[in-house]
């Protein structure tokens, strides 16, 4: 423990940022609605700004401006690609899905592919009214407002479209500006510390970066290419909703070893394409888990070693505290802040604390 008394004095300037940090809490929820889009256009500037880096210098763009146009023109074609050319089969594959699902469950086994035990588990824990509620039209249009609501608001409100388009154009806007000045932004904020915490605070802001560029860009970038490799290894074997639940497994590589969730609605889906097509379901299902294993290796031994390297970075489990601590906190920018909030606080304990408690044993 530290050698430090807790006086009169020393517990009231603790009580006093206890209430600090309880009231900017309170003030971003309040003004949550104006921060969000500077806040994800900080997320979003910070994702592309390497692309940007390698326009300018790579690519021997000459203005920094040119280079943030051509970077964000290629961000909203993929992004156009992806809505337009992914998510329409996406839908209408999940429709076919659920469509087979509720056959299945009619039929309670019938068809004689799906080993009896399995369908009878099927049929006692899974209500088709529940099936057909889920992927209903109606329901993925709420799953779609409720990940991408900006964009949902877009489409699908004209009453609010004219505010839509502001926020997505502000949102550009905190995007380009930032970008613009980004390395004055990342350098010169350290001018407007005291100079006696200079030296402690680019310790946590070190921390920091090194943390974010693992999480935000080193698992992002891994949880990509496993997402677009498992989407792949699923439409070898032909199976059923194959993009969707190679997103799915990309989605929970974000946070790592959450992917083995993905297995439950794999083997869903496996019941669902022996019923469909009369294969043997084990030999379904055993083909399924071999993309799983195949990925699985490809990422351990070749896509982690040479994106992430051996940085160290937070326990899974802390990842998902951290997670539902903030976003109940704040929201959708608690979420956001969340694992550089958190890795700022562990940068703080270990440099403030534990580094202090052994100096001071040390003297």
């Amino acid at each position: 423990m530290l050698d430090k008394k807790i006086t009169f004095d020393r517990f009231i300037r603790m009580l006093i940022g206890v209430a600090v940090c309880a009231a900017i809490i309170y003030l971003i929820n309040y003004l949550s609605g104006v921060l969000l889009p500077f806040v994800v256009a900080v997320v979003i500037a910070y994702m592309i700004y390497p692309i940007v880096k390698f326009f300018q210098y790579k690519a021997r763009l000459r203005y920094r401006t040119l280079a943030i146009i051509v970077t964000l023109v290629l961000v909203a074609a993929a992004t156009t690609a992806v809505v337009t050319f992914v998510v329409p089969p996406l839908i209408d594959e999940a429709v076919h899905v659920k469509n087979l699902i509720a056959e299945e469950l009619a039929s309670n086994g019938a068809s004689g592919a799906v080993p009896d035990f399995v369908s009878k588990f099927i049929a006692d824990n899974i209500d088709a009214n529940k099936v057909n509620e889920f992927f209903s039209e109606e329901n993925l249009a709420k799953g779609v407002n409720a990940i991408m609501p900006k964009l949902w608001t877009i489409l699908s409100q004209s009453l609010s479209i004219v505010f839509g388009i502001v926020t997505v154009f502000m949102i550009v806007l905190y995007v380009y500006f930032i970008l613009l000045d980004y390395e004055t932004l990342e350098n010169g904020w350290i001018k407007i510390v005291p100079p006696r915490y200079r030296r402690f605070a680019s310790g946590l802001v070190d921390d920091l970066q090194a943390g974010m560029n693992r999480y935000f860009r080193g698992q992002g970038l891994v949880a990509l290419t496993v997402g677009v490799l498992s989407a792949i290894g699923f439409l070898i074997i032909d199976f059923p909703l194959a993009i969707g639940l190679g997103l799915l497994v990309g989605i929970l590589t974000l946070v790592p070893y959450l992917k083995v969730i993905a297995l439950a609605p794999a083997a869903l889906l496996a019941v669902v394409k022996a019923a469909e097509t009369g294969q043997n379901f084990w030999i379904v299902l055993v083909s399924v888990i071999a993309v799983f294993a195949v990925v699985q290796v490809i990422e351990d031994s070749i896509i982690v070693p040479r994106v992430m390297g051996r940085l160290m970075g937070l326990n899974p489990a802390l990842i998902l505290l951290s997670l539902s601590v903030w976003g109940a906190l704040m929201g959708i920018i608690g979420m956001i802040i969340a694992l550089p909030m958190t890795t700022l606080i562990m940068s703080y304990y270990k440099r403030f604390v534990i580094d202090h408690e052994r100096i001071v044993k040390e003297e």
